[in-house]
């Protein structure tokens, strides 16, 4: 069977130091174009990429972050060109690679939905035969009318994967920006997306969440510093990404936004989630390297870490210092060991760490870890998706009978009563 989509010697270049400038006249032009030390940085995203795809496969591209693997998806949709190699598509390719992609703000919802649907090269017909089944899975109905910029991210993201999904490409692409919705859009999603590889068309899937991944594809690539190094079908390519043995960087620490003093630095960042079946919880347990690179023998350490869910936002800060611990170098290292009660919801989390002694910033390392919390329910609830809240919280209730309530009271006051009179 012939492939429809075949990937042939795909290089990509970027230069590292490269800004967009928001202004530019003939001076700085002519400035930039005879100034000597204008170096560049450059370095390749993609190198050597070769792969084929039939019609019907459901394909995952997986790696850690950084990896290439959005770079791959943007030549993939024509959105950036390859350095060097080719792609042939011998299909109509719709692609949503982020919120608001192909759509123009100024825009109303409904308008945006045509303007994609002309985008893809469908007739004004094909898209309104599927126009009420677009905007009744997005959700978005009374605000059809409403430009685009007034939408929020969730709305944006609802109404652009129900119009790539509903306008029947032979090639759907899907970052993972699913992330931006709630959990109960994201099963809506899954399940399309299940049903359109039932269907017989492709999908290319990028994400971090195993579960979805093993459910949606049977065949993946795993790409680590922009080179294809396993391809196969899906339970194996994944036991390569998860081996503490293979290639994957999920246990390296991400270092390119490294600040501080740097004699004392953070080496490496390894977790893992231990289960108790017995009371339906589990932990987080991380294991932290640090090295003194001076062997100063540094004292009045430090040490801080934060997490932070998809949104950016702060679930936990954690530091030796809410517990008054010391932390001490043996010989020139340290290894510190965390426990963490898993009170997250499923998703990909981000780590900072932070790294201080004698008021001295040593090491500071922004998103430098992220790992994956498979789907759990710790309240044995049948429905996950209708848990609200950005964590699953340890809690207590009890129930505290009105009528036997003021039965004790009536009691204590009777008492207290008789008491009084009996003494007098």
């Amino acid at each position: 069977m012939k492939s429809i989509v075949e990937v042939k010697g795909l290089w990509k270049q970027y230069n590292r130091g490269a800004q967009e400038e928001r202004y530019l006249n003939l001076r700085d032009s002519l400035y930039n174009w005879f100034r000597k030390n204008n170096r560049k940085e450059l370095f390749w995203a993609l190198q050597d990429i070769n792969f084929e795809v039939h019609p019907g496969d459901s394909l995952a591209i997986i790696g850690r972050n950084g990896a290439g693997k959005s770079t791959l998806l943007k030549i993939l949709s024509k959105i950036t060109p390859p350095s060097k190699g080719e792609i042939v598509l011998r299909g109509r390719l719709a692609s949503l690679l982020e919120v608001g992609t192909g759509f123009h703000p100024e825009l109303t919802g409904r308008e945006n939905i045509f303007l994609n649907g002309s985008i893809l090269g469908l007739t004004r017909h094909e898209i309104q035969r599927q126009f009420d089944a677009i905007v009744d899975f997005s959700g978005v109905e009374s605000f059809l009318e409403t430009p685009l910029k007034h939408y929020s991210s969730g709305m944006q993201l609802r109404l652009a994967f129900s119009v790539a999904a509903h306008l029947e490409p032979e090639i759907l692409v899907i970052d993972e920006v699913l992330a931006v919705g709630d959990h109960l859009f994201q099963k809506k999603c899954i399940a399309k997306m299940t049903d359109i590889s039932k269907s017989g068309r492709t999908l290319i899937f990028v994400s971090h969440n195993k579960q979805a991944i093993q459910k949606l594809c049977q065949k993946a690539i795993l790409l680590e510093e922009g080179k294809l190094i396993a391809e196969g079908e899906t339970h194996s390519v994944l036991s390569i990404y998860t081996s503490e043995k293979g290639p994957s960087l999920d246990n390296r620490l991400i270092t390119s936004s490294r600040k501080g003093n740097g004699d004392i630095q953070f080496m490496s960042l390894t977790q893992r989630t231990i289960f108790n079946d017995r009371t339906n919880s589990s932990k987080l347990v991380f294991e932290i390297l640090i090295r003194d690179l001076k062997n100063m023998g540094a004292k009045n350490i430090d040490f801080g870490m934060a997490i932070y869910n998809n949104d950016d936002i702060q679930l936990v800060h954690i530091s030796n210092r809410f517990k008054d611990i010391d932390l001490t170098f043996g010989e020139n290292e340290m290894m510190i060991y965390l426990e963490v009660d898993n009170v997250f919801r499923p998703g990909v989390y981000s780590t900072t760490l932070f790294l201080r002694s004698n008021e001295v910033i040593e090491d500071w390392l922004t998103d430098c870890f992220r790992f994956h919390i498979d789907d759990w329910n710790p309240y044995n609830y049948e429905d996950t998706a209708g848990i609200q809240g950005k964590i699953f919280p340890n809690f207590d209730m009890k129930l505290q009978n009105s009528n036997l309530f003021r039965s004790i009271i009536c009691f204590e006051i009777v008492s207290l009563l008789i008491m009084k009179y009996s003494k007098s």
